[in-house]
């Protein structure tokens, strides 16, 4: 334990706790307590699922055998905006294809890659269930539906401003 404590700060160790002492009622859900420390980092750092490992005596093996098995799960840090696409059947058919290549020219990164400033991330799911409205991006849990390339230009241009301008309020 000391291994793995000297490799993270003391108000990470902290953070973790308070995730751990929120997760002593369902203790045994292991996809709760994964989700608790999702929901704090965006991600599943290394760090943080060594330490709870050892801390709660779970097997590391456990905890990466769900992690992998749920694709909710991640281990690589997203950025500000997640943007997922869905390429199911219908939205393939309607030109998903199209749009996902239009993001990735526009944002410089494939489908599963993060942005160099940590602003967007980019996803392609199999199906997002709203084959009505298809094609469908969703970014940040706000689904947009029927789609058109000027239509995610325009989204995009919008949530771009939108960072920018959270930027410059914290300066």
């Amino acid at each position: 334990m000391t291994e793995i404590v000297g490799k993270i700060s003391d108000v990470e160790i902290q953070d973790l706790d308070e995730i751990l002492e929120k997760h002593k009622e369902g203790k045994g859900n292991n996809v709760t307590l994964l989700q608790l420390i999702q929901n704090h980092y965006g991600y599943l750092p290394d760090y943080a699922l060594k330490y709870v490992s050892s801390k709660l005596k779970i097997p590391l093996a456990e905890l990466y055998g769900v992690a992998t098995f749920y694709a909710q799960f991640s281990f690589t840090e997203k950025g500000k905006y997640v943007v997922t696409c869905c390429d199911g059947t219908a939205c393939h058919v309607k030109g998903a294809p199209l749009l996902i290549e239009y993001l990735e020219d526009q944002l410089k990164i494939k489908s599963g890659e993060t942005t160099d400033d940590k602003l967007f991330t980019l996803e392609t799911v199999a199906c997002l269930g709203c084959c009505a409205i298809s094609p469908v991006i969703v970014i940040n849990d706000v689904y947009y539906g029927n789609l058109t390339l000027n239509k995610v230009k325009k989204i995009l241009k919008k949530v771009r401003k939108k960072a920018s301008e959270s930027t410059e309020a914290k300066e």
